[in-house]
């Protein structure tokens, strides 16, 4: 009875081991059986031609301050305006300008009287000495006189015009007729020297800057004809390069090529700072680099 039992045991170890051998094997044919699958590195190759990425700017853009310190009295127009050339945009509080202004005045007409009663004089002894009733040194004193007088009088003449001039900061007004793109200040802030307090833009013409990198640089030229593409607004427009830049130092290793796009009417839809890819009509170098 004892033999029985144990050659039953071994029967039954024998067969899970054999179990167990045969789901490895199952599971080994099944792993075996599974596709792997490798990506290679791949390039845009839709055009042979060179494209780059740029923004569009207007030609003509101009940011607007002022030299004199002081509070804002009013801002005549707002952002997306036109304008016209000369147009007033903002007007700076102009108290203590104004008070200049007339003590330049009240210096002239001063100095213009004095200048013409010395012109008088030196006349006078011009006349007596020519007569032997005038000596020699009063003669001379008398020239001296007027060249002093003379010397104020075109002073204060430099003085008052050197205040007027200064009315041109204080009364901000359009260079050229365009669109207000920007305002930065409301009426009663403080404006300060050198900081802009509107923007302006010319109509119709624009230009994109791009940047190339070092292989291809050499094949752009100015004066060459490309194809400035805006998908937002889907639209192709025609440029001319005319500016290739000859330094990366400052630019990332990049270097900027300057396009202006052919003249756009208003309904084109081309706004400033745009995206836009420029492509030039010549074939892009393949990078071989892995």
């Amino acid at each position: 009875m004892k033999f029985l039992y144990t050659s039953l045991l071994l029967v039954a170890v024998l067969a899970i081991t054999g179990c167990s051998n045969s789901s490895k094997d199952k599971n080994s044919d099944n792993a075996s059986a599974i596709a792997v699958t490798v990506s290679s590195a791949s390039t845009d190759s839709n055009t042979p031609f060179l494209t780059a990425s740029g923004k569009v700017k207007a030609v003509n853009s101009a940011s607007l301050s002022t030299r004199m310190m002081g509070f804002v009295n009013k801002v005549h127009v707002n952002v997306g305006q036109k304008v016209s050339k000369g147009q007033l945009l903002i007007s700076i509080n102009n108290s203590d300008l104004s008070a200049k202004k007339a003590q330049g005045t009240a210096g002239v007409t001063e100095a213009q009287a004095a200048f013409n009663n010395a012109e008088k004089d030196y006349q006078r002894f011009k006349n007596l000495f020519a007569e032997n009733s005038a000596s020699q040194k009063e003669l001379d004193d008398q020239l001296a006189n007027y060249e002093m007088a003379k010397a104020r009088l075109e002073g204060a003449k430099q003085m008052k015009n050197e205040v007027e001039s200064q009315f041109a900061y204080v009364n901000l007004r359009a260079p050229f007729s365009g669109v207000i793109t920007n305002k930065l200040i409301d009426e009663g802030d403080m404006a300060s020297p050198g900081v802009p307090l509107v923007s302006v833009e010319g109509p119709g013409s624009f230009e994109v800057t791009a940047s190339l990198p070092e292989r291809e640089i050499s094949k752009i030229n100015s004066g060459t004809e490309v194809l400035v593409s805006i998908t937002s607004i889907g639209v192709q427009l025609p440029g001319t390069i005319t500016e290739v830049s000859s330094s990366a130092e400052n630019t990332g290793g990049q270097y900027l090529v300057k396009v202006v796009l052919d003249k756009t009417d208003a309904d084109s839809g081309v706004l400033s700072g745009m995206y836009a890819t420029v492509q030039f009509p010549v074939e892009k170098t393949e990078d071989t680099s892995v």
